[in-house]
């Protein structure tokens, strides 16, 4: 790396950003899954980092199955309350050592329900952490004396669109329904999931900021899961969707329609006129245009996760052919994230590098894409707080900037 891309990556790193999407078990270290399973006398396939890197966390994959199976090795760990309670403080650490000053870590809780765990403890564990994280991190003397934005979070519970016995909670939910198919269990878990989230937000003050559908979208509608977002919507909860990361931009337009999606995670396959199955839909390029046009008026914002997409989608093949090139020319409302920290092996300094890399980016474009996410976040407190925070984070930004002009 040659001196003018050390100085670059130096200011994207010091810059004030946000990750509105990533995933908690997604994100562990892996330093603590090996020392948590080595505890609990789990198997792995590796007990050093170099070899969980070669047989599990690897650069790419061959499919979305294959990179999946990689969180059965970090699930595995989060079944404590402490184990949660570290997981998450590490988790706050990474992002706060890489300029990360607001984030909304997502999960399933259901996953890690057990009999040592309701999902009352699951949410107050993860808070846990991250509040400690938080705390620490605001008490440092430049933070208190406002020459630099605060750390702040939210969570987002994530429902799944699909599961099987993944969990002792989805087991026994499962079992417990003798008579219901799985689409009708998988609809009631995420009532259930609904439910519990919005009493335990209202009951703990805990900053549970979203609700989410994740899971594989083909042969899984989201509308199968209506009930669940409307009761959260009538709760005055946002929502964003897992939609457009492995099926077409029919999966995009019913997750805004039918869950009222604030935002839409991925998006990738917005475009691609090849994946529209409604045979009523004849002219597929207006449908596209025109949902285009409607996520635009409505500033529905898109998460972008490069790296997670270039490892899920082979097709992809290289970051330039990402449909964010299309976004961009769309002046479609993006934001960068990075669906999963270790999984992806990312940061989301790493994002914003990769997208200067491979697209035409001006100062000003990173920068709209960068306060999007601020503005666009379900920032936990006041709207008038959430101003206030918003302009903290630009006048940041706007001074590093000053500082280094003429790298970007």
């Amino acid at each position: 790396m040659n001196q003018n891309n050390q100085e670059l990556e130096s200011l994207i790193r010091k810059i004030p950003k946000n990750d509105l999407h990533v995933h908690l078990d997604g994100s562990v270290r892996l330093e603590t899954i090996i020392d948590f399973s080595k505890r609990q006398n789990l198997n792995l396939p590796s007990y050093t980092v170099e070899g969980l890197n070669e047989t599990v966390f690897k650069e790419r994959y061959a499919s979305l199955e294959e990179y999946l199976t990689t969180f059965g090795y970090s699930c595995a760990v989060m079944q404590k309350p402490e184990y949660l309670e570290q997981i998450a403080y590490e988790f706050a650490l990474d992002n706060q050592k890489e300029g990360v000053r607001y984030v909304e870590v997502r999960f399933a809780p259901q996953l890690h329900i057990n009999d040592d765990m309701n999902m009352e403890t699951v949410l107050k564990s993860v808070n846990f952490g991250m509040e400690k994280a938080q705390k620490e991190f605001n008490e440092k003397p430049e933070i208190k004396n406002g020459e630099e934005p605060p750390f702040y979070y939210g969570i987002i519970v994530c429902a799944m669109r699909n599961f099987g016995p993944w969990s002792g909670y989805y087991d026994g939910f499962i079992k417990s329904l003798t008579y219901s198919s799985m689409s009708d269990i998988c609809r009631l878990a995420s009532l259930e999931l609904a439910k519990g989230a919005v009493k335990i937000r209202d009951k703990l003050g805990i900053p549970i900021v979203g609700f989410d559908l994740a899971g594989a979208e083909a042969g899984y509608p989201a509308a199968d899961h209506w009930e669940a977002f409307q009761y959260v919507h009538e709760s005055f909860m946002p929502k964003t969707v897992h939609a457009g990361e492995a099926y077409g931009p029919e999966s995009i337009f019913q997750a805004i329609t039918e869950l009222h999606a604030d935002r839409i995670g991925h998006g990738y396959f917005l475009f691609e006129s090849s994946k529209i199955e409604d045979s009523s839909i004849k002219d597929k390029e207006k449908y596209i245009n025109d949902l285009c046009q409607y996520i635009a008026d409505r500033r529905v914002t898109i998460e972008i996760c490069l790296t997670s997409n270039l490892q899920t989608n082979p097709s992809v093949k290289e970051i330039k052919n990402h449909a964010f090139k299309k976004m961009m020319e769309y002046k479609l409302c993006t934001t960068f994230c990075t669906d999963n920290r270790t999984v992806s092996k990312t940061t989301v300094t790493k994002e914003i590098l990769i997208a200067l890399s491979n697209f035409s980016f001006d100062s000003k474009t990173l920068k709209d894409c960068i306060i999007y996410g601020f503005k666009r976040s379900f920032f936990p407190e006041s709207y008038s707080r959430k101003r206030v925070y918003v302009r903290q984070c630009l006048n940041y930004y706007d001074k590093l900037m000053r500082e280094n002009s003429g790298l970007i």
